[in-house]
């Protein structure tokens, strides 16, 4: 439950595991995992135990090497995945007082549809390809309940606009778009139905450095304006230095630092941490 003034998301105990478990690893998975995997069973302990929360306006940001579960922590919250054990709460939810992934399939479609917006690094995964951007759009309104059609494309039109997509492109299909124009048609489509939070997974991942400061920038004009709480996750610590108030560290499933982001990335204090950092410079 959210009782915290300010909060938009809590996650508690959060777990996600890919593989049957053995005995082995179901006992002291401290001493028997070879990072976050079972050498006899091959299970993956992608998410273990982690525990988070998201402030209302805030950009958090998620930062760690390939693997370590930072995209799953938003496959898991846009159910994309099924947790294998934890608890979410949202605020705008039921007052924060029911676990997001404890409901119906058709709650679970409300949530996603009206409360979470999602930017996937592969647009193929948010996208319609062969749709128009318009369309795309409107499909995500019709899931949320909209019904009227002047409404829905005078939305969709306004928000391609705010992205920067020429009205003479908004018929067009994404499949005919470039990286940046994909990626700025799934931020309005995410955007569409108004949600409180805004989940954003490696979105310049695969662009251009220019292309990349657009997105980037786009990123940072929406949330000054909307004040939507977004939680980040990116590879790139220019990215995060960027985009993020609080950044939160993972390795192997878990998380290893988190604080302001100035801190983490300016004094870090996990032997990992100060890897990824050093990396940078």
């Amino acid at each position: 439950m959210i009782d915290e003034a300010g909060m938009a998301m809590r996650i508690e105990g959060l777990s996600r595991t890919f593989g049957p478990g053995c005995a082995r690893c179901a006992g002291d998975r401290e001493s028997s995992l070879e990072r976050n995997y079972c050498p006899d069973c091959g299970t993956v302990y992608a998410l273990r135990d982690l525990s988070l929360e998201l402030y209302d306006g805030e950009v958090l940001g998620v930062v760690g090497e390939s693997g370590s579960g930072k995209s799953t922590i938003l496959n898991c919250l846009y159910f994309d995945l099924a947790p294998t054990s934890g608890s979410a709460f949202i605020s705008s939810y039921r007052g924060g007082e029911r676990d997001i992934f404890s409901v119906s399939s058709q709650e679970r479609r409300a949530i996603r549809n009206r409360l979470l917006g999602k930017v996937y690094q592969n647009p193929t995964q948010g996208l319609r390809m062969s749709f128009s951007a318009v369309s795309n759009i409107a499909e995500r309104m019709i899931a949320s309940g909209s019904r009227n059609v002047s409404a829905m494309e005078a939305r969709a039109v306004s928000l391609l606009s705010h992205v920067n997509i020429a009205p003479l492109r908004m018929r067009e299909a994404p499949e005919r778009f470039s990286g940046g124009m994909q990626q700025r048609v799934q931020i309005a489509k995410a955007l569409s139905t108004n949600p409180p939070i805004l989940l954003l997974d490696e979105v310049t991942t695969g662009l251009d450095l220019s292309v990349q400061a657009k997105v980037l920038d786009l990123i940072k004009e929406i949330q000054r304006e909307l004040g939507i709480s977004m939680l980040l996750v990116s590879h790139d610590l220019g990215v995060i230095r960027m985009l993020a108030d609080r950044t939160l560290v993972m390795l192997d499933g878990r998380i290893v630092e988190s604080g302001l982001t100035d801190q983490v990335l300016e004094d870090p204090q996990h032997p990992y941490s100060q890897e990824l950092v050093h990396s940078m410079l």
